[in-house]
């Protein structure tokens, strides 16, 4: 399964932790200028200096660690990127961060927020600026992150995640990329002889038909669906549960013809407003014709369509200059 960069940094955390270091959460809490990493991002350091995570996309993270403050309070602290800073990283010009640093306490909070990732539920959880107890909550699809200079309240998963139909060669591109852009990514392959074949790191491979996979997986309006087996029989059936679904993403291997001859197939089946959320052929239009392009264009497309979600739920915090 794959770790999103929240629960790298969180389940790293819990590690040091437990292993008796003193640790700093360090949040992105404000941005300006061209400051690459939204708020929200997280970083963690280490009493040694070490660091996980990333809030600034490379520019800071090592002045970071080697400044480390043994501080027992949430504090804020600004720092800025010069240009000179901006053009090492590739950046148009430099910015400004707002930090704020939170010394840890025991695991266990954070073990809890990781089990309630694990079961796929949204959580809020608040630390106010001097205190050490955050307060931890049911979040819904609406919440966002926020800092009003006094407290901040940082919302985590579920993770989006994508499920593939068939394990195939085009899955395993897929299944690759989509893993590298933060991806939860399962496979579901009903078919012993591609089962064997399947070999990439961080996906969970399903045993199960297709009509369960997505019944039991991928429900939710962070999940995507990806019809690529070229067997009507088995895309069909993925097909059929996922787009009555909440799914954010329902695509489907195949030419436009092989489109239409699906549409026949579902329309009865379905709800007209449904059958209008397939995408097929899945991926954008780029030209692809080798498996490794074809499969880029469709994360290409899962990218884009999640950035526009996210989009949707959040409001501007970012100031251009």
């Amino acid at each position: 399964m794959s770790i999103s960069s929240d629960r790298e940094v969180l389940s790293t955390c819990i590690e040091w932790l437990e292993q008796g270091h003193s640790v700093d959460l360090v949040t992105v809490v404000k941005t300006w200028g061209s400051s690459p990493k939204p708020p929200g991002s997280h970083a963690a350091v280490r009493d040694d200096g070490v660091l996980v995570g990333s809030v600034s996309g490379g520019c800071i993270e090592k002045q970071l660690a080697e400044s480390f403050q043994h501080n027992q309070h949430t504090r804020v602290h600004s720092h800025h990127i010069d240009d000179e800073q901006a053009r090492r990283y590739g950046l148009a010009c430099g910015g400004q961060l707002e930090l704020v640093f939170e010394r840890l306490g025991k695991p266990a909070e954070l073990q809890s927020i990781l089990q309630q990732l694990d079961n796929r539920q949204r959580i809020s959880r608040t630390i106010t600026l001097g205190d050490t107890k955050p307060a931890i909550q049911p979040a819904t699809d609406s919440d966002a992150f926020s800092f009003d200079g006094n407290a901040i309240t940082k919302i985590y998963g579920p993770s989006w995640r994508v499920l593939l139909i068939g394990a195939g060669q085009l899955s395993r591109y897929v299944a690759e990329f989509a893993v590298a852009t933060d991806f939860d990514v399962l496979v579901c392959e009903p078919r012993a002889e591609f089962r064997k074949a399947w070999q990439v790191a961080d996906t969970q491979l399903i045993d199960l038909p297709p009509h369960e996979a997505v019944l039991q997986h991928a429900q939710d309006s962070r999940s995507a669906v990806l019809a690529l087996t070229h067997d009507p029989n088995l895309d069909d059936e993925a097909l059929l549960e996922a787009l009555p679904s909440s799914c954010f993403y329902v695509g489907a291997l195949g030419s436009t013809r092989n489109y239409e001859k699906r549409c026949k197939r579902l329309a009865p089946l379905l709800n007209p407003n449904d059958l209008d959320k397939l995408r097929s052929p899945t991926g954008l239009s780029i030209g692809s014709r080798t498996s490794a392009e074809i499969a880029i264009s469709i994360v290409a497309e899962l990218v884009q369509t999640r950035h526009k979600r996210r989009q949707k739920k959040t409001r501007p915090t970012i100031d251009r200059v």
